[in-house]
């Protein structure tokens, strides 16, 4: 022994019904961490998942087109992912990544990697004619991350608020 312990080890996998809580505290984090960015405050009330709560997220694990991934340093889950399949016009399936986050302290050690080879692997089961995923404008990180796991932008959303409000959560006020 030469007194060094072994290396963490980091996985993929689906969910399961006892990951869920972490997967849900994780999905917090990742609304709060984008509150700030640009374009963050529109895909938290527009694109995001509601919630989604441990119920929520129970609820996805029973549908095939939809799939939960959690991402394990020694089976601690520190990072998620969530897709879902869409039928395009032409009858072909297309997977959509939901939702990635890899908590802030387990980055750079190959989770977000993980989390994505498995979402991509789903997709590749399904028969999926490819994947997109969204990386807000203000996160280079996350586009990068893509990028360098060859992702292409394939599409840019453009954007002109009409709402001095847009940046904010609605108040009971501002809702007709």
């Amino acid at each position: 022994m030469t007194g060094t312990s072994p290396a963490p080890a980091e996985a993929a996998r689906a969910a399961t019904e006892a990951d869920l809580p972490a997967v849900a505290a994780l999905a917090a984090e990742l609304r709060n961490a984008t509150a700030e960015q640009r374009g963050g405050p529109l895909w938290a009330v527009y694109e995001a998942l509601p919630g989604p709560t441990a119920a929520e997220l129970a609820a996805r694990l029973a549908d095939p087109e939809l799939v939960t991934v959690v991402g394990t340093l020694d089976d601690v889950v520190l990072a998620y992912g969530l897709g879902h399949l869409t039928t395009v016009r032409d009858g072909r399936t297309l997977a959509v990544i939901d939702e990635l986050l890899v908590t802030e302290p387990a980055r750079a050690v190959g989770l977000g990697e993980a989390v994505l080879g498995a979402l991509v692997a789903w997709a590749t089961d399904h028969g999926a004619l490819g994947v997109d995923a969204t990386a807000l404008p203000g996160d280079r990180t996350a586009k990068n991350f893509f990028e360098s796991a060859g992702f292409t932008a394939r599409r840019l959303v453009m954007h002109t608020s009409l709402s001095p409000n847009e940046t904010s959560a609605p108040t009971t006020g501002d809702r007709q």
